[in-house]
């Protein structure tokens, strides 16, 4: 049961990755500006490595079906389907880079004003911490988190300046 989960989540993540390969190949061809790259590679790195760790810790303790992994996956869970929320509503300006379109319109959805930063704080740390959960992956959760948040403060920063910069009513 927890392979299936470990591969139903890689799956998830690369099918979701496809969704932002395609939408950013759209904006570049319609002359969308990338900032923060070398954030975004981090972020990257992160996120990969995060999951690697949480996988090989899961697979090393045999991670038992319990109440802390039951917890865990309606955590990871919940982040997955707000990945899906979130893609939805930023539509074809979703990607996992900080990409600006010519013609970027700011997403008034109340999720956003409800909200600051969805994608990291109602997709991408439930999805860590649920992920690690399910496994029981506790030292990839701690120490992974730490890692992860410095890339994730450094992008949170860079999209407001951005943000504010491109949008009066931000």
């Amino acid at each position: 049961m927890i392979i299936a989960f470990i591969v139903a989540a890689f799956v998830y993540r690369f099918a979701m990755l496809a969704v932002s390969i395609r939408n950013e190949k759209r904006l570049r061809a319609d002359g969308a500006t990338e900032y923060g790259a070398s954030v975004s590679r981090w972020l990257a790195m992160a996120h990969v490595a995060f999951y690697l760790a949480a996988t090989a810790e899961g697979l090393v303790r045999d991670a038992p079906i319990d109440a802390i992994s039951i917890t865990g996956f309606l955590i990871y869970l919940f982040g997955a389907v707000m990945l899906l929320v979130v893609s939805q509503l930023l539509g074809r300006f979703w990607t996992v880079k900080l990409m600006i379109a010519r013609d970027h319109a700011l997403v008034t959805h109340p999720l956003f004003r409800i909200v600051r930063h969805p994608n990291y704080f109602l997709n991408i740390v439930p999805e860590l911490i649920g992920y690690a959960l399910t496994l029981h992956a506790y030292v990839t959760l701690v120490v992974g988190l730490m890692i992860y948040v410095l890339p994730l403060a450094l992008r949170i920063r860079q999209e407001e300046e951005i943000m504010r910069d491109r949008f009066a009513s931000y």
